[in-house]
């Protein structure tokens, strides 16, 4: 970065070069790297990157930046002093916070980027906070909390010229771009179909909010923590990981793995926002023909279709299942072969033939497996060196190269892509919760109620961010933040 002139001393560093030009002519200038030897990275190439929520994930994510050789990591925040240790204490040079905003006050002039890895209820807030500020992002996924507040973030991105990378690092894998190469040689026809499941979740759901409460951490900022979500007192076993559960803070199954799993088929196909979406989902009975009703938190297992309508072509019907649910197996697929990754996987059938992968959208095979040696196709996508391990330096390169560079449109999930793909994600939770929408049903008694949003097809105006048919359900696609809490738009 350019050293500034000396406060009272505007002209100085002008006049002391211009004083100088006789004496240095003739001589060549010398790159400071090279002055510096073999790896030495000049003060203009390094990046200096703070990190919100810096425990668990957040300690990942820091420790990934800081691996690429070319970034000082200068702030740390987070709201748990005890999580927040180890990044601590691998950092004794950055500036500790428990409050991202004091933090981003304080230090915005001594930042070039941050890093976001927070509950999913915060992302927004924290990462256009630091982007006003022209600062550029990593976010974890999902990207946000809602739709909205998906679209805003991508809009963000484009205003205020910043470099921006979602958290989802298998697309910076090489198993994307092969299967992109082979669909785009042909290989198995037009798409009909897309097929993606998880095991997941692997942390309580389908439950009521505890009643118990309980008396916070020492070391933890329990409103801090709670950010944009209402107030609510503390409760056990909410922190570090089952808080995904609970849609105040989460999003489910489908923000924990689809950012991972569906981005496959996402970017093969070239998806955009569907057009529909449908769900239906597992049930946890309390009693004999008695259902379970906890709209605080989300459902043990679900299945959803997304339906993308597409110009000149057949409109894609876009499975999602998770909870252990799974496709039927293809017919191509050997009795003793491997579904996807076993627990995770993407299935694309096409007019020609069926390709598939696991998490990430690592080992793409084509249907018979057998298919997959037998074809070659030229390679024609930029691949990340380190695939999916490089998906960190990716955007540390394309930061330090600036927005519009070459480095830049080498992004893996900046969130021109990020952002559609996480409001694709969040149309499977759109229809989950408009399923558990209930109102008191005419002439019945207290305990009576009608499910409106039930045996139904969303339609939706992505343009506008509308579900057209079911006016309940736009009530989730942006959420009222607590009192003092404000994506500053």
């Amino acid at each position: 970065m350019k050293k500034k002139d000396l406060p009272g001393k505007p002209n100085a560093r002008r006049d002391f070069i211009k004083t100088s030009a006789t004496a240095l002519a003739g001589f060549y200038f010398v790159p400071r790297h090279v002055i510096g030897g073999p790896g030495f990275i000049a003060p203009s190439d390094r990046l200096r990157i703070a990190g919100i929520g810096v425990g668990g994930m957040g300690q990942g994510d820091v420790r990934g930046v800081f691996n690429s050789g070319k970034v000082d990591i200068v702030g740390l925040c987070d709201v748990d002093d005890t999580r927040a240790k180890a990044s601590v204490e691998a950092h004794p040079k950055a500036k500790y916070y428990k409050d991202f905003r004091v933090m981003l006050d304080k230090e915005h002039k001594n930042i070039d980027a941050v890093t976001v890895s927070t509950p999913d209820h915060n992302h927004a807030v924290q990462a256009m906070a630091a982007m006003q500020l022209g600062k550029h992002v990593y976010v974890q996924k999902p990207l946000a909390h809602d739709i909205y507040e998906a679209r805003m973030l991508t809009q963000a991105a484009e205003k205020y010229k910043v470099v921006t990378q979602m958290g989802n690092q298998g697309s910076s894998g090489d198993g994307v771009r092969q299967m992109m190469e082979w669909y785009n040689a042909g290989l198995i026809g037009e798409a009909t179909k897309v097929h993606c499941w998880t095991d997941r979740p692997v942390w309580p759901q389908g439950l009521p909010w505890p009643t118990q409460a309980a008396t916070p951490p020492a070391d933890l900022d329990w409103n801090l923590w709670l950010g944009t979500a209402p107030y609510k007192d503390y409760v056990p076993n909410l922190l570090p990981f089952n808080w995904r559960g609970w849609w105040d803070y989460g999003t489910g199954a489908l923000g924990d793995m689809a950012c991972h799993i569906i981005e496959p088929p996402f970017r093969v196909l070239g998806l955009g926002y569907p057009d529909s979406a449908e769900c239906s989902v597992g049930s946890v009975y309390v009693g004999e023909f008695k259902r379970g009703y906890f709209p605080e938190s989300c459902p043990p297992s679900s299945h959803i279709t997304l339906r993308f309508k597409r110009e000149g072509k057949e409109e894609l019907e876009f499975h999602w299942m998770d909870g252990g649910i799974q496709p039927t197996r293809p017919i191509e697929l050997e009795a003793n072969e491997i579904m996807g990754d076993g627990g995770n996987g993407v299935i694309i059938e096409g007019t020609k033939g069926k390709m598939m992968c696991g998490t990430y959208g690592v080992n793409p095979r084509l249907l018979p497996t057998s298919r997959t040696a037998e074809v070659s196709v030229p390679q024609t996508l930029y691949r990340v060196p380190n695939g999916d391990r490089g998906h960190y330096n990716n955007f540390v390169e394309a930061c330090i190269a600036g927005h519009g560079s070459k480095e830049f449109h080498q992004l893996s999930s900046p969130f021109s892509v990020a952002g559609p793909l996480t409001e694709s994600v969040l149309m499977g939770n759109l229809a989950i919760r408009s399923y558990d929408y209930r109102e008191p049903r005419a002439g019945g008694n207290e305990n009576q109620f009608d499910y409106p949003g039930r045996g139904i097809k969303l339609l939706w105006d992505g343009a506008n961010m509308k579900v057209t048919n079911f006016d309940a359900a736009n009530q989730f696609v942006k959420r009222e933040y607590r009192e003092g809490w404000t994506l500053g738009i």
